[in-house]
């Protein structure tokens, strides 16, 4: 696929007799998954279990270990979260429009906090330790449930998810697409472009050609809609990169520095420490003892 191209809306399409998606991938099989920046008008639920892997929702970008369990709102971009080294038992994709029960059972009393649920997952939010353990269980036990019985199981899962104070919002300083198509393809270009070409320097002129605007426009743009500059976008990117090497491939920290697009091994090794809290010697030591 061309990533600089203007980006297409996922389509996705229930399971027969069902008003949402619920997908399961056991095993990863290569060229089956979107592995780009996406997005589409439902909301995604995801539960990896196990494995670890990069995050990409909207404009957070991280690294997770031991599986993962994020709600992702409608219309926020964001990428697949397995891959061939993940290294996972397996990946649970629900997906769901808000409006998938009628317009107005959201505005019900019964409701009202799960559209609270809803409305922060427009910015993202993970889950950790017990609660997405215990709540990612339950997800894949739907599995063989019935139409009717998933329906209800789903509706006890946001239920549970919205009780649990166990959680993170991704992008809390201000991710704010909201429903804007026109910002969403752009800012699809913008993040397939830089994850395509991160390993390499990425000037301001080349990547504000790409979205037709000034070099003045694009930065005033880019902090608007992501609450980050460019720059630092593409380093975050660079070091949750630099931090899923140090876990799947055995080679030197200075060569993790150079593949993650740093040409500074000193300014690498400044700059994980602060991303991560821990420089990458540590990081890649402790690794195999990590549970959340």
């Amino acid at each position: 696929m061309n990533t600089t191209s203007k980006p297409r809306l996922e389509r996705i399409e229930p399971g027969f007799g069902s008003s949402f998606s619920y997908r399961t991938h056991d095993k990863f099989q290569v060229g089956s998954k979107k592995t780009f920046w996406h997005y589409h008008p439902e909301v995604e639920l995801v539960y990896v279990n196990g494995g670890c892997g990069k995050r990409q929702i909207g404009s957070h970008i991280s690294y997770y270990r031991n599986g993962d369990l994020i709600l992702i709102g409608s219309l926020l971009p964001h990428c697949a979260f397995t891959d061939g080294l993940t290294n996972h038992n397996c990946e649970t994709v629900i997906q769901f429009r808000n409006d998938f029960l009628g317009n107005d059972f959201l505005n019900t009393p019964e409701m009202s906090r799960i559209q609270d649920l809803l409305e922060r997952a427009k910015k993202g939010i993970v889950f950790h330790s017990d609660t997405k353990r215990r709540i990612g269980a339950i997800i894949e036990s739907l599995r063989e449930l019935n139409p009717f019985q998933k329906l209800l199981g789903l509706l006890e899962v946001l239920n549970s998810l919205e009780k649990t104070g166990d959680y993170t919002i991704l992008n809390a300083e201000g991710f704010l697409l909201e429903t804007n198509l026109q910002d969403n393809d752009r800012i699809n270009i913008i993040f397939n472009y830089v994850k395509e070409h991160f390993q390499r320097p990425i000037s301001l002129k080349e990547i504000s050609d790409k979205v037709s605007m000034t070099n003045p426009a694009f930065c005033r743009y880019f902090k608007r809609i992501t609450g980050k500059t460019f720059t630092q976008f593409v380093n975050e990117y660079r070091l949750a990169h630099s931090a899923k090497l140090l876990h799947e491939r055995q080679i030197s920290i200075t060569d993790v520095c150079f593949e993650s697009g740093f040409n500074n091994f000193s300014h690498f090794n400044k700059q994980f420490k602060a991303f991560t809290g821990r420089s990458p010697s540590v990081y890649r030591s402790e690794l195999k003892f990590s549970i959340t």
